[in-house]
């Protein structure tokens, strides 16, 4: 390992692993080798949500199935009419939160091997600790659809659905973490706010103090007198920039347009070129008015970026990268992937255990397209060289064609960013996107530009101002190195593993247009 590991008990020895008067977590009972045989006739105390509650023998027992986040699985509680503190337990319905001691006894149902028995021993308790109204509870039934979820982001980590694609993001999260931590990597935090446009594509959100607390537009500060809103045409595809030049920076926060990030890879890039590996991993943005399941305005992105590497250098790192999470995953979700396999994707299991022990498939753009061709008739549009591929034909590479993840690389200069290496051939750039089956792209990258004065010809040829990005081009005059890095879409790879095919339902709270609860 390169960082050397630290016994963490020994650090938090005085801090109890459970909470609130010794509480278990049901995952410690449910989710071992032998689903809790072992704790059978151990007294326990556990806290949770009911998922249900019901009434037997003239309401001399009730039943709780109780879930607490950490699992899947729900423990049901058997309690007896003599415990202390039946009566709320018998008022008690759907989405109570209780506090219960009581011992683990075998159970008779085939689907569990354990349940709590709560008896009038002194030492069982069932305590409601907060009632739930079922006449107004939205989870009070047992199925919901996801787009009634998301109307709910406040609730739906109460499902079954959305705690086990939360867990699953926990793991991923810490396992791309893992991954650079061992190769040697430093992790790097970029900033959220930023006067730089890496994508060079303008769909960004403008971070500004100049907003007038009136509403009314004429009271935005101008470098000349005069009403603002005469001075554009709300019919004009070109306001943003003709704003921009009328608009008194000067007299903003940081005093000059600033926007929300699209990508922290210009940045990263900056600590690649002194620290050699580096990486970081948090939230960006994109202001595009995109109604399908592919697209958020608020999304988390990892993008790595390693110095003295070359294009091949980021297309292993890649698919290593999409390797140690799936396997991270298989290891540690297996509950969560069990319920996914059964209820989202058919399958899904096998897939993943495909991912991990298969070699990607490697080949150029131009290779893809002539694979493409023979195939135009079934595509809405037709695949032809130099052409931004769709995920129409993304996916018949992936789930038709080859049946497996695939590296393209090599792609048109024309379709891809100023940043990325212009190949010999003049026509193309040392870039690869990584494929998988069911989403498409999942990363992006390439060896970046690593002459000055190419990439200043690249910026300007975009259309773009090159004084913006001026100490990222002074990367390339104090000792310029080979270069390449990649971005992966946290959420993508978050639906690649649940088999989720919208990636609203893949994020705790999912900002998309007409759409910013909470």
């Amino acid at each position: 390992m390169y960082r050397e590991h630290i016994h963490i008990e020994a650090i938090v020895k005085n801090v109890s692993k459970y909470s609130l008067s010794g509480r278990l977590r049901i995952a410690s009972i449910l989710d071992t080798n032998d689903k809790g045989v072992s704790y059978i006739g151990q007294r326990v105390t556990i806290s949770g949500w009911s998922r249900t509650v019901r009434k037997q023998c003239s309401d001399t027992l009730v039943f709780v199935v109780l879930n607490d986040g950490s699992t899947s699985r729900n423990i049901q509680v058997v309690v007896e009419q003599s415990a202390s503190g039946f009566r709320d337990a018998l008022k008690s319905s759907v989405g109570c939160s209780y506090r219960i001691t009581g011992c683990i006894v075998k159970s008779p149902a085939k689907e569990q091997e354990v349940e709590l028995l709560v008896s009038d021993s002194k030492e069982d308790e069932i305590k409601v600790l907060g009632f739930c109204d079922p006449s107004k509870y939205p989870l009070a039934k047992k199925h919901h659809s996801k787009e009634f979820l998301r109307e709910i982001p406040h609730l739906r980590p109460r499902t079954q659905f959305f705690s086990s694609v939360t867990r699953i993001r926990n793991t991923l999260s810490i396992a791309i973490h893992d991954y650079f931590q061992y190769l040697g990597f430093y992790y790097i935090q970029t900033p959220i706010i930023t006067s730089a446009d890496c994508e060079g594509a303008g769909e960004m959100f403008q971070v500004t103090t100049l907003l007038p607390h009136s509403n009314i537009i004429s009271d935005i500060p101008t470098k000349k007198t005069g009403n603002l809103s005469t001075k554009i045409n709300p019919e004009s595809t070109d306001n943003h920039d003709k704003l921009d030049n009328m608009i008194d920076y000067n007299r903003d926060f940081f005093e000059v347009p600033t926007y929300l990030t699209v990508s922290g890879q210009l940045n990263v890039e900056n600590f690649s070129c002194s620290m050699s590996d580096v990486y970081t991993f948090g939230p960006t943005f994109r202001a595009e008015n995109s109604h399908t399941g592919r697209h958020l305005a608020e999304f988390w992105m990892i993008e790595p970026e390693m110095a003295f590497a070359d294009l091949l250098d980021d297309m292993n790192l890649g698919e290593g990268l999409l390797k140690y999470c799936v396997e991270a995953v298989l290891k540690n979700n297996e509950v969560d992937l069990q319920y996914l396999d059964a209820n989202i994707e058919k399958g899904l299991i096998n897939r993943l255990k495909q991912v991990v022990s298969e070699e990607f498939a490697r080949i150029s753009y131009t290779e893809a397209i002539e694979m493409l061709k023979p195939y135009n008739n079934k595509f809405t549009v037709p695949v032809e060289w130099g052409m931004d591929l769709g995920s129409e034909h993304e996916k018949y590479i992936t789930d038709v064609l080859l049946k497996k993840p695939c590296i393209l690389y090599n792609y048109p200069k024309d379709i891809k960013a100023f940043y990325m290496k212009q190949n010999d051939d003049g026509l193309t750039v040392a870039a690869m996107d990584i494929l998988v089956p069911k989403i498409g792209e999942v990363i992006g990258g390439s060896q970046r530009e690593d002459d000055i004065e190419k990439l200043k010809s690249a910026i300007i040829e975009k259309g773009m101002e090159l004084e913006p990005y001026w100490w990222y081009n002074e990367l390339r005059l104090y000792g310029s190195v080979p270069h390449a890095g990649f971005g992966l879409g946290f959420e993508r790879l978050v639906m690649m593993v649940t088999g989720i095919d919208n990636v609203r339902d893949v994020i705790p709270f999912p900002r998309y247009p007409g759409h910013c609860t909470f």
